[in-house]
């Protein structure tokens, strides 16, 4: 909407508004500002409608389950749904500072759509009081929907055809794209359908402790937001020997909405939290994730970028994989950690969760500066 403005006045100070740069800081600023001023007036809404759940109490067999009931039992009343705040915050931010085009309104129809699958699974869990939510085959079935909605309109596009067809692979330059025959074109829109959903559950597994995944989510998209920037930019591009796409640097003020909200949210959601994202947030993170990998040619480096997700959901069908299998052999099942996902492993080792929090920060940090990176080293 403001980019308008510097068409429309080609003058000092609107002509700021043409620089995709100013705009995505822009953008950062007003969803900061906006989940500040949002926030506690929307945590005072989810108390007053009793949108939480309420945490059971689990068997005690040990020191470090001790130490994780007392956990559970600190945050029990504490408001769910708090994605609805990002929500809020990215929207009204991508409207007033991005310049449109099927990029942006791609990622923004994934975010809205996987914040309303998450916002049905939550209501669910406040009404029962269980953990249950969604049935997960109906879950993934609305989420392989949506992405493969996203991935036939990208294959619609003249524009957007490469940007699922293509395989890029990080460390090698773009020149060298995997374009070689269908096989490589169907490996790419499989990876494209697979991004999307993937770092939409992945980011919903890592939500389980005080700022953990909003923290992690907020390292991510910054790494993205320069890439997108990159992407946008067709002679740094070039220079850096990584695919150009035209439209893409407009995904930085998309970014930059993500950060500022991100950021306001942590400030409610750090230890001890006063809200929850809940599947609301997680859900609708992961999918814009996904989407903007998609969108410049990066599914494979949100592989690096998102490490810490990539664990998370890797303990998972490893630890379920694993007991399946030992019990269709042995007729007792075996556990490869003590719990899954791998945070909650390492809260039944005994370590405090803000230690958690804050080590698998550092680690996303690693992640993060191993996939900016693959711009270089080609």
């Amino acid at each position: 909407m403001l980019y308008l403005l510097a068409e429309k006045f080609p003058f000092a100070p609107w002509t700021l508004f043409r620089y995709v740069t100013v705009r995505a800081g822009g953008a950062l600023l007003t969803a900061l500002w906006l989940s500040w001023w949002l926030g506690p007036r929307i945590i005072n809404w989810l108390r007053e409608l009793k949108f939480r759940q309420d945490y059971q109490p689990k068997d005690v067999k040990g020191p470090s389950d001790l130490t994780a009931q007392a956990a559970d039992l600190a945050k029990r009343g504490t408001p769910t749904m708090g994605g609805i705040l990002i929500v809020l915050a990215v929207d009204v931010s991508v409207l007033l500072w991005a310049r449109w085009n099927p990029l942006v309104i791609l990622v923004l129809v994934t975010f809205v759509s996987f914040a309303g699958l998450g916002l049905y699974d939550d209501w669910i869990k406040v009404s029962k009081q269980n953990a249950e939510g969604v049935a997960s085959r109906l879950k993934l079935l609305v989420q392989f929907g949506v992405a493969a909605g996203v991935v036939a309109y990208l294959w619609g596009l003249p524009s957007g055809r490469a940007l699922v067809t293509e395989l890029h692979v990080p460390f090698v330059p773009s020149k060298y794209a995997l374009v070689s025959g269908p096989v490589a074109a169907a490996c790419a829109l499989a990876l494209s359908l697979l991004t999307i959903v993937g770092s939409s559950n992945a980011v919903n597994l890592t939500d389980g402790m005080d700022g953990l995944a909003t923290g992690c989510t907020v390292i991510c998209t910054g790494v993205f937001l320069m890439l997108t920037y990159v992407a946008g930019n067709g002679k740094i591009a070039r220079y850096l020997l990584v695919p150009p796409v035209p439209g893409a640097g407009e995904l930085c003020v998309v970014c930059g909405a993500l950060l500022g909200a991100g950021l306001g949210f942590l400030w409610f959601n750090a230890h001890p939290a006063e809200v929850f994202m809940g599947d609301t947030g997680s859900l609708a993170l992961g999918g814009a994730l996904g989407v903007l990998a998609v969108a410049i040619h990066q599914p494979l480096t949100l592989l690096l970028a998102g490490g810490v997700f990539v664990a998370e959901a890797l303990s998972v069908f490893l630890q379920v994989g694993w007991f399946k299998y030992t019990r269709h052999r042995t007729g007792q099942g075996r556990r490869i950690f003590r719990m899954s996902p791998l945070h909650h492993h390492f809260r039944k080792m005994g370590w405090a969760e803000s230690k958690i929090v804050t080590r698998f920060y550092i680690a996303a940090i690693l992640c993060g500066v191993l996939a900016l990176a693959t711009l270089k080293i080609r």
